[in-house]
Order: C-alpha cells, then sequence, then structure tokens
C-alpha cells in the first residue's frame, strides 16, 4: 500500500510540473480544467496497469529490480509449506497508523462540515431572490460575492454597478457548474488529507475557473471597466475553498495579466501531446518494476513458485527412467544455482547426500491420516494437518509474556527422514524464546509415513513459516 501510494504521489508531481511548465500560461483555460480533472485519476489507475509489451521493450539491464541480496532464491531440497499465521494471545496493539489517518479524516471533515455551516448560516441571514433559476443572496454588512452550485452570494454593501458585473461572471460559474470540480477536490482533500499535491491541484483548477469567468465577462464589458472594479472594490471574502470567489486576492493579478494576454496560437494545443511521453514513462516505469511487496504473506508464496512449476512437470510425467529423471534434477540446480559458490561448501554437500529435492519425489511424506489419498490430496492433507498441529500446540502466551507487538515472524526448517521421524529442527525468529518454541513444537509432530523415490524411503526437508501476531 505505502508503495502504492508512493507512485500515485510521484505521477500527481510529474503531471502538475507538465501542467505548471507548459500550460498553466496558455489561454486554453478549458483543455487546461480537463487537464486537471483527468491527471489526478491517472495517478490512480496507472500503478495498477502493467503492459507487458513495454518489459519486452526495455533492456534488461534498464529495468528497475530488487538486488538479489534482497531475495531470497528457493532451496529445491527443501517443500516450502505456506505461512502460518498464528494469533497470541496479549493486550490489544492500537494501529498507529489506521488511527492517525482516521484522525486527519476527521479533522479534514470537520473543516468541510464547518466551512459547509458557514455557507448555510449567510443564506439564512441573507435576502434571498430568485432569477432565471438561480438563487441570489444579499448578505447584509459585506463586500464578499462568490459561487456555490446555483447560489450567489453578494455582499449588500457592493453598489449596483458592481453587481451587475459581478453577476456576469458568477453566471459562467454556474453554467460551467465548475464548483462540482471544487467540490471533488475537496472530497479528494477529505479522503487524502496528507495528499499536499491535491491541494496544488484545487488551487490550480480554481485560478482555471477564474480565467474562464473573466473572458466570457469581458465580453459585456469593456476590459478597462473591468480591470478598475477589480482592483478599486474592497473584500472581506472568507476562505472557503470549494466556492468561486469573485474578490480572491491572490487571484487577482493573474486574472489580469491573462485578460491582457493574447490568445494562445492552435500551435500551443501541440503541448498537450506531452501527456503523451509522460504516461509512457509512467506506464514503463509500472511495468518494467519487480514491485516485491514487503508484507510477509506473498514473500512466501514467492519462494515456492519456481518449485511448484517444477513439481507440476513432474507429476504430469509417467514412468520416467532414471536417466530423466536425473536429467530433470540437473536441470533444476542450474536453474537455481547461485552466482558464487556457497561459502559453506561441505555444508552444501551435506545437504544434498542426506535429501532430495521435493520435486522429483514419487511419494511425499504423509500424516497416518492421509496416507490412502492420491499424491495431490495427499500433499495438501499433510499439510493442513502439519498446520493444525503447530496452531493447537504454540504456546500463545508468549506474546504477552514477553511483551511483543506486531508480527514476529519465525521460520522452522526440519527433515522427515527414511523411518518417517522428524529430526534435524532449526528455527529462526527475532527471540531465542520464539525458536525455542518452534523446535518445541515441531518435535513433537507424530510420526509420519516417509517421502519415497523409486519405491525406496528418502529424506526430505521441509521449511514452515509462521507470522507470530499479536494484537
Amino acid at each position: 500500500m505505502i508503495h502504492y501510494i508512493l507512485q500515485v504521489l510521484f505521477f500527481q508531481l510529474l503531471f502538475l510540473l507538465v501542467y505548471d511548465l507548459f500550460l498553466k500560461k496558455e489561454t486554453f483555460f478549458n483543455y487546461n480544467r480537463l487537464y486537471l480533472l483527468v491527471t489526478p485519476l491517472l495517478a490512480f489507475i496507472i500503478p495498477w496497469l502493467r503492459l507487458e509489451f513495454l518489459v519486452e521493450a526495455v533492456p534488461d539491464s534498464a529495468r528497475l529490480v530488487i538486488p538479489k541480496a534482497l531475495i531470497n532464491e528457493p532451496d529445491v531440497y527443501t517443500q516450502q509449506l505456506p505461512l502460518l499465521i498464528i494469533n497470541a494471545e496479549g493486550g490489544w496493539t492500537p494501529n498507529w497508523w489506521l488511527i492517525t489517518y482516521l484522525g486527519g479524516l476527521l479533522v479534514s471533515l470537520g473543516f468541510f462540515a464547518f466551512r459547509f455551516l458557514h455557507l448555510k448560516k449567510l443564506a439564512q441571514i441573507g435576502n434571498q431572490s430568485y432569477e432565471n433559476g438561480l438563487r441570489i443572496i444579499i448578505v447584509p454588512g459585506s463586500k464578499l460575492a462568490y459561487t456555490f452550485f446555483n447560489s450567489i452570494y453578494l455582499g449588500e454593501d457592493l453598489d449596483e454597478n458592481e453587481k451587475k458585473q459581478i453577476l456576469s461572471h458568477e453566471l459562467v460559474h454556474v453554467k460551467q457548474k465548475h464548483s462540482y470540480d471544487l467540490l471533488f477536490f475537496e472530497m479528494l482533500k477529505i479522503l487524502f488529507w496528507f495528499n499536499p499535491l491535491v491541494y496544488i491541484y484545487q488551487s490550480r483548477i480554481a485560478g482555471v475557473h477564474e480565467f474562464i469567468a473573466d473572458s466570457e465577462a469581458v465580453k459585456t464589458f469593456t476590459k478597462k471597466t473591468y480591470f478598475e472594479q477589480l482592483l478599486n472594490t474592497a473584500f472581506n471574502t472568507k476562505d472557503i475553498s470549494f466556492t468561486n470567489q469573485f474578490f480572491n486576492q491572490s487571484l487577482i493579478k493573474k486574472r489580469i495579466v491573462m485578460l491582457q494576454k493574447h490568445k494562445s496560437s492552435r500551435l500551443s494545443t501541440f503541448k498537450f501531446l506531452l501527456l503523451i511521453p509522460a504516461m509512457l514513462f509512467m506506464l514503463t516505469y509500472v511495468a518494467c518494476s519487480e514491485n516485491k511487496n514487503p508484507d510477509i504473506v506473498e514473500e512466501e508464496m514467492s519462494l515456492t513458485d519456481k518449485i511448484s512449476d517444477l513439481e507440476a512437470t513432474l507429476e504430469s510425467k509417467e514412468n520416467l527412467t532414471e536417466e530423466e529423471r536425473q536429467q530433470l534434477i540437473g536441470l533444476i540446480h542450474k536453474g537455481f544455482q547461485p552466482e558464487k559458490p556457497p561459502t559453506d561448501q561441505k555444508r552444501s554437500v551435506e545437504v544434498e547426500t542426506e535429501a532430495v529435492p521435493f520435486a522429483v519425489l514419487d511419494k511425499a511424506p504423509a500424516f497416518k491420516s492421509c496416507e490412502q489419498l492420491d499424491i495431490s490430496e495427499r500433499k495438501k492433507c499433510t499439510t493442513k494437518e502439519i498446520s493444525n498441529f503447530v496452531s493447537a500446540n504454540f504456546n500463545t502466551g508468549l506474546g504477552k509474556e514477553f511483551g511483543l507487538t506486531g508480527i514476529n515472524r519465525i521460520v522452522v526448517r526440519f527433515m522427515i527422514d527414511k523411518s518417517g521421524n522428524v529430526k534435524d529442527i532449526k528455527a529462526r525468529a527475532p527471540l531465542p524464546q520464539l525458536e525455542e518454541e518452534a523446535e518445541r513444537v515441531i518435535s513433537q509432530l507424530p510420526q509420519f509415513n516417509p517421502g519415497e523415490v523409486n519405491g525406496k524411503p528418502v529424506n526430505v526437508m521441509y521449511s514452515l513459516p509462521i507470522a507470530f501476531k499479536t494484537e
């Protein structure tokens, strides 16, 4: 999730840079409006689009990959069991990330509600009239001027000429439904209150709205009269981000400058084509990024993918000769051999002589109750029985006893030997106590029916990942 959010922020930033550098000063206001509405949504969608033809078009050397040192290569001699999640006993551990997000969400929602109630209050104290489907609210004792959907708020202290000019401007906001744009970004600000780019987007589109309304209003009034009105009218407008404000001090200078500009040439519309290489870059980035999710479940699943493919290949072939079997074993070794020889060469040879690759077994080790099932069902049954046994016998009180929080990862390896007994148990965990408990539980597993190759019992290695979860 964090990786996805970072991608969205990066893509929105890139879209904004394209707008500020190449499009903001152009007079294609409606195109700019569309650009500012569409691009933040594209930033949410693009991370989900992984186009394979882009992967093939990019050389391997240019792809963004995780260094091999950070990725555990699967051990062909060890059967990777599915991740087992054990919920520990203990006190409730708050999810501070979620609490922080919800806290920010509530604060943002509170600000929105406060501003909305302020508008309702102005409507209640003002004198209302209706004209051509518009609600015009005259607010006593002020010179404010802004629009919210079909309601136009005007200060009572504005003279008739000012009101007439402002109404022609605000009417454009109403007809082009600019309030929907601002409300859209207001919702994004509530949901993604931590994203500063949403605030920038809203500011940019509010400016575009004013440019659009100004360009229409000066068709009725002379530019000189319009400029004078903008500069000379005193104002006390409240800062309500989801309304179109006529007297927005930070925008007045930009509005005057934009009104004095000549219309952009048609050739300038080609600047919008910059969106194409920008999106192509984003899609290529997504396609060529090997996004390894740090979540424990996906990490453990990724370790078994290659071995599972090899198992399926071997299980689909019947009556393999010994020569064919050895050739396949050789291919397995070649496919998973590390770039550098292991530092402990003695241990590597020792493992190979003690155990056989799980993929070449005729029969996998099985619980006594699973022995009569067919090959695939026996494997599933045994895996389930191991998980159930460990879950039932693991001391879940360790979380409370040692004050553990969150997820503590345990990996325990063990061998089922030629007699079906569990041996060579080794565990890795953040705490020695967790290692000892994992080894204790695995040592109590009942005797198995051993694995077989060519009718002879063999040693088989297993690895069981455990997520000890305290919350």
